[in-house]
């Protein structure tokens, strides 16, 4: 079925049913049932209780119902709370309220990138080398004489019946000194030395 719209507005009724094409030159308010497609030179709205499974190319488009297809319109398409969409949008401006129902894509139009900022492409970009992890660090090993001097004190402490075998002696003597503490900037240490008369 193709319909034309002559000058001034239309308003498709809530019993009202179109399969088909829609093509006219002034505002469409839509509160019934549209299949098809939808062209129009003015505006289409779709009122709460419309419902539009169409191909749509318009210049603006107002969505309160139900539509089901691809708007295109030349000014803007707005869908309101109560509007939900399925498809796909293109116009340069899309207003899309809080709870709203939209599942689509959205293209308001080219993007244009100015020469002077434009991204280096992989051609032109120099290969990066291959970063290599930093080699291990070797563990920090006391001094051979201090450990000699360590296991000769442990012997001598183990002689003198100091408790601790000697085999516990020489692992305190290879262990690796600890780390030193770290000390806030600005901290000063004071030795305090009392002496007894």
């Amino acid at each position: 079925m193709n319909v034309a719209i002559s000058d001034g507005s239309t308003i498709i009724g809530e019993s009202i049913v179109i399969n088909g094409n829609l093509n006219g030159d002034e505002d469409l308010a839509v509160r019934g049932r549209v299949e098809g497609t939808i062209t129009l030179t003015r505006n289409l709205l779709v009122e709460a209780s419309g419902v539009v499974k169409a191909e749509v190319q318009v210049k603006s488009c107002v969505i309160s119902g139900a539509l089901v297809g691809n708007v295109t319109a030349s000014e803007s398409i707005e869908i309101t709370k109560e509007g939900r969409m399925i498809g796909d949008i293109a116009a340069p401006r899309v207003v899309i309220h809080d709870g709203a129902g939209f599942r689509g894509r959205i293209d308001t139009g080219e993007v244009e990138v100015e020469e002077a900022v434009e991204r280096p492409t992989l051609a032109r970009m120099s290969p990066r080398p291959a970063l290599r992890p930093p080699p291990p660090r070797p563990a920090i090993a006391p001094r051979p004489e201090r450990v000699v001097e360590r296991l000769e004190r442990a012997e001598r402490a183990e002689e003198a019946g100091d408790g601790a075998s000697l085999a516990e002696r020489a692992a305190a003597a290879v262990k690796p000194p600890a780390p030193p503490v770290p000390v806030a900037m600005g901290a000063v240490k004071r030795k305090v030395v009392v002496r007894r008369k």
